[in-house]
């Protein structure tokens, strides 16, 4: 079920909040002590949907000032007018559990947050809390690190009864997301952004359109993006697209993912069916995965992990989709045509990391007369000399002749909009300049290349064909390319 709190802090805004609520969740929250003089009878006497009464003190993170006394008064007086659910902190609810054992109809949740971790004996916390006789035991904690989701999942799987359990903030986003699949009574999501109760709250629009939340079930298959920042991707809302047009029953999830070895150890136990790796972990999640393809190890960078029966096999598509990009641009009437549209073409490629590796490779197996440019002038040196190609250093960068440019940084790429990685002075006319960046959709460095009389392409078409190539390794279908074209579009430039 999918709850969804109030914290309006009027009697008139909480009724319009509850309504507007109403129509989209399963059940409401309504926090009193975000409240002034909350009037409960009127509150409970019109709900259309369950409702949970909470009135939070600040030592558990909440707003109520009044004293302890006042505090449960409110409580009991929501039990007294047969409140669907109320929650009370463990370490009150023994002022009001008596309350509750002469045929009161209102479910009591005792609750436990820790807003600074994720402690590893949850378990022993659960059975602890238990022991209070209240219908559903709630347990929230705080993500420091994106493994801690994991102790969350093994409470939900050992656990018996009715438990509510997930983590906050960033880092425990999916938790939160994938309730059903970890088998947690309910989950929150905010009204809308902004009116969020907890950090990691994220929008009922976004937990129902983006993620498809509502389809998935103790069977569903998890899918993911491995990265870091993950929060500008456009995956999710692609794939979970394209998995309900296709009747997959399936999920796909960013991973906020600091050490990529800890997180690929831990995750395992969550048999996870399919990741796409982006920024910065192309590279080193190689050393922990159990098979890399052949052109993949040749490039020395992953962007998509398949599961094969608890395998990890490791994949690139990201040289075919950029390649594939280039020679289309590359039929120009003022650019050579033919089989071999890149061969003894000049490019400067922007970039050591596993984008510009994968690219590189593509290059040189077309022919090209590579050039790698990069900040750190020796991972620049050390990518030229895995590819076979030159290396020049950022500064030296004016005096390079070339045909095509392209961007494989992240500089430009949401939020630093503002972002270019090179001077516009260093654009020539009828130049090819290639952006990787799909987000946003034209760049900084596009919009002066085009000023420049430089012809231009953005990372969008790229991002459209290695997407297709990682949902038909992960499924074996292909999926519908129009459809990817159609979502993303919408997503980066019709919102």
């Amino acid at each position: 079920m999918i709850c969804i709190p109030v914290i309006a802090n009027n009697l008139d805004d909480v009724l319009r909040d509850i309504a507007e609520a109403s129509m989209v969740a399963d059940i409401i929250e309504v926090r009193l002590d975000y409240l002034k003089n909350p009037d409960l009878k009127r509150i409970l006497e019109g709900r259309t949907k369950p409702v949970i009464i909470t009135n939070r003190p600040v030592r558990e993170g909440g707003k109520f000032a009044g004293s302890e006394e006042e505090r449960i008064a409110l409580l009991k007086l929501a039990i007294q007018l047969q409140a669907d659910y109320v929650d009370i902190e463990h370490d009150s609810i023994q002022h009001i559990s008596r309350d509750t054992a002469h045929g009161i109809s209102t479910k009591l949740i005792v609750s436990y947050h820790n807003f600074k971790e994720t402690p590893d004996n949850l378990i022993s916390l659960h059975q602890k809390l238990s022991q209070y006789g209240a219908d559903i035991v709630k347990i929230v904690s705080y993500a420091n690190t994106i493994t801690d989701n994991v102790k969350v999942y093994r409470l939900l799987r050992q656990a018996r009864g009715r438990v509510i359990s997930f983590c906050m903030g960033e880092y425990g986003m999916i938790s939160r997301i994938l309730y059903k699949r970890f088998g947690s009574y309910l989950t929150f999501a905010s009204l809308q952004k902004g009116k969020e109760s907890a950090p990691g709250q994220i929008s009922i629009q976004e937990f129902l359109h983006t993620y498809q939340a509502q389809r998935q079930d103790k069977g569903t298959d998890i899918y993911g993006l491995i990265g870091n920042p993950v929060s500008h991707s456009i995956s999710p809302i692609i794939h979970n697209t394209i998995f309900k047009e296709m009747n997959f029953n399936s999920i796909y999830v960013p991973f906020k993912v600091d050490n990529i070895g800890d997180f690929i150890r831990a995750f395992r136990e969550l048999d996870i069916k399919g990741y796409s790796v982006t920024i910065p972990h192309k590279e080193s999640v190689i050393n922990h995965l159990d098979e890399i393809d052949p052109t993949a190890k040749k490039i020395g960078a992953v962007n998509t992990v398949i599961n094969r029966n608890g395998e990890l096999v490791g994949f690139n598509t990201d040289y075919k989709a950029a390649i594939q990009v280039l020679e289309n641009m590359s039929q120009a009437p003022d650019v050579k045509t033919g089989n071999d549209r890149l061969k003894e073409k000049y490019v400067t490629l922007l970039g050591a990391g596993g984008a510009a590796r994968a690219i590189s490779f593509g290059l040189q197996e077309r022919g090209a007369q590579v050039t790698i440019v990069n900040r750190n002038f020796e991972r620049a040196q050390s990518l030229a000399r895995d590819v076979g190609c030159l290396s020049r250093k950022f500064e030296d960068l004016s005096g390079i002749n070339t045909d095509i440019l392209i961007n494989a940084t992240p500089v430009g790429m949401f939020p630093a909009v503002h972002e270019t990685p090179i001077d516009k002075n260093n654009l020539k006319p009828n130049m090819l300049v290639f952006d990787t960046i799909y987000n946003p959709s034209e760049t900084r460095l596009l919009r002066e290349a085009r000023a420049r009389g430089c012809r231009i392409v953005g990372g969008l078409p790229m991002f459209v064909n290695q997407a297709a190539a990682q949902f038909e390794l992960w499924t074996g279908i292909k999926p519908p390319l129009k459809l990817i074209e159609e979502i993303a579009f919408k997503k980066l430039v019709g919102e």
